[in-house]
């Protein structure tokens, strides 16, 4: 079992930091590039190639505080049609 990633400790939100979204610490990488980049088949090797100042833990953190997020929001079905 992997120990529990704490994105508190990896992400900050900075109004003066990429209008003030999501990104990894100490970086001006957005959380939202790194979640869209794997969804459209980056692995993660490829993000940290990428991204040298990245480190693994960052990338878990992204995803994890992500989740949180989504878990805290009423998500509406697509609609039919």
């Amino acid at each position: 079992m992997h120990a529990e990633v704490d994105s508190v400790d990896r992400v900050e939100i900075n109004p003066e930091i990429a209008r003030g979204k999501p990104v990894i610490r100490g970086t001006r990488i957005p959380v939202e590039l790194l979640i869209r980049k794997l969804s459209e088949g980056a692995t993660e090797s490829d993000l940290l190639d990428a991204y040298p100042r990245l480190i693994r833990e960052d990338l878990l953190a992204a995803l994890a505080y992500a989740a949180r997020v989504l878990a805290h929001q009423d998500i509406e079905p697509p609609r039919a049609g």
